[in-house]
């Protein structure tokens, strides 16, 4: 049973209230504050939150699914009345004025935030390392990172210190955290939730998505979060979205799944034994493997990086010190006080990716770079969409390595970026894909693999991810840090 029902059935038994639940979550972080996994922690709002679910009980109503389960929100996802900061110093201490759309959705289900959650600033880096407020560790071995850029809400949901966490997801945020954490991630098709209230990074790909113990407990989430929101221009309406639902425990016997050739290539031995040990645990559920190319991947990790730095260089132009958030103290005039507040305000990292932006957008660059990257997006979207027509979903590796250790790669920027090279392409492509864990290298520490699937098919993947965690128990570490029920 998933932890979002076991909680439910707790609370309706009346074996636990969900004040008393919402205490052991709070005293949970308290006694793993090392590990560094929120920003803020909520205590008040979240007990105020609990203390409504408590009186719902008592009267009699039938509470859903998510009424009462403590839940965290990474701090790029605004948050009414609580400080927002995108790990960044440029924007500590800035309170929104308005709630994300996926957060109003959750807080009428009456769940219960219990805080928000660390990430590399701006959700720019895959180690949670670039954060102003420092590192989050890894659960597993805290000498190692979360993954990110959602590492804080990925070790939170790990360490039992939520039942769930939100997310974004740019060019792996969700699933290489997961990955490392040896949790479900699930990044959603562009346009399935809305991005309202999503601090932006890189528009074109920037997606909220779930970080949860098992599939099933990402598929309640994502059922909430994934409504239609019209004030969202990219949120696609219901009626558009095709795809066909599938129920989460549906038999896979027939299903076809794509291993793509070049997703493993130079891969680690423990990583390539470990996916395709899980693909022949498909097949003995009844699932055809075949195998396919897709020579654009080549090209994916240069098109993401390119579009997404040129992105980011426009969304990022809005943190000018006139506005909002950080203000340099002393500056001679307009000019100067703007180049001093970014100077100050932004860490090196996204200094270094609005730098990247700026200049394959400047005159003289913007046809060799910009615009061509923009046409092999489309070529590799292309690529995908062919792979669909022959197979159900594409099995692949989430990451090229296991978590590695902190600092590993302060000094070299570009074996940083390609780390994700196995995960840019589904938001190159606008794709929706859920990482599940599938093993654990000599460490110990985890392997994911990720299932991708066609646009709007989550409950495809979802089917898939739930029957193999059902079937195949071993992947699943469970930590016993938090809270246990």
């Amino acid at each position: 049973m998933s932890i979002i029902k076991k909680i439910n059935a707790a609370l309706k038994s009346r074996d636990i209230s969900c004040a008393e639940l919402v205490g052991k979550y709070l005293d949970a972080i308290e006694q793993n504050q090392d590990l560094n996994a929120y920003i803020t922690v909520t205590a008040e709002q979240a007990k105020a939150a609990a203390d409504a679910t408590d009186k719902r009980i008592a009267a009699g109503e039938d509470i859903s699914l998510l009424d009462g389960v403590p839940m965290s929100i990474k701090d790029n996802i605004t948050t009414k009345g609580i400080q927002t900061t995108c790990a960044s110093r440029i924007l500590e201490g800035h309170v929104p004025i308005y709630d994300a759309f996926v957060w109003r959705r959750l807080k009428e289900k009456g769940a219960v935030l219990l805080g928000k959650t660390n990430l590399d600033e701006f959700g720019m880096g895959s180690g949670t390392e670039n954060s102003c407020f420092g590192p989050t560790l890894n659960p597993h071995n805290k000498a190692h990172v979360p993954g990110g850029s959602s590492g804080g809400a990925a070790a939170a949901v790990a360490a039992g210190l939520c039942a769930y966490g939100l997310g974004t997801d740019t060019g792996g945020s969700i699933r290489q955290p997961a990955s490392f954490c040896g949790i479900v991630g699930i990044k959603p098709t562009y346009g399935a939730v809305s991005r309202f209230g999503a601090i932006a990074y890189a528009s074109s790909f920037d997606q909220i998505g779930v970080l949860a113990p098992s599939a099933e407990d990402a598929a309640v989430v994502f059922d909430t979060i994934s409504a239609y929101d019209e004030a969202d221009s990219t949120c696609v309406e219901p009626g558009l979205r095709g795809g066909r639902a599938v129920k989460i425990d549906a038999e896979i016997k027939g299903r076809r799944i794509a291993l793509i050739k070049e997703c493993f290539n130079g891969l680690p031995e423990d990583i390539s034994s470990a996916v395709m040990s899980a693909a022949k645990d498909y097949e003995k559920l009844g699932a055809e493997i075949i195998e396919v190319s897709v020579p654009g991947m080549t090209y994916a990790l240069p098109v993401y990086y390119i579009l997404a730095c040129a992105e980011a260089s426009s969304n990022l132009g809005r943190y000018d010190g006139i506005r909002y958030g950080h203000r340099t103290d002393s500056y001679l005039n307009i000019n100067d006080m703007i180049m001093k507040t970014r100077t100050e305000g932004f860490g090196d990292e996204v200094k270094r990716r609005i730098m990247l932006g700026t200049y394959v957008l400047s005159s003289g660059y913007y046809d060799a770079y910009y615009k061509k990257a923009q046409n092999l997006r489309a070529e590799i979207t292309d690529e995908f969409k062919k792979i669909f027509e022959a197979a159900d979903v594409v099995l692949a590796p989430t990451a090229p390595s296991t978590a590695m250790k902190i600092g590993s790669r302060d000094d070299d920027p570009v074996k940083a970026y390609l780390g994700d090279i196995l995960t840019v392409p589904v938001n190159v492509c606008g794709l929706p894909a859920i990482n599940l864990p599938c093993g654990a290298d000599a460490r110990g520490l985890p392997i994911g693999m990720q299932l991708i699937g066609d646009k709007f098919c989550e409950s495809l993947l979802f089917n898939m991810a739930h029957v193999f965690e059902t079937a195949c128990p071993q992947y699943s570490k469970r930590l016993h840090m938090g809270v246990e029920l």
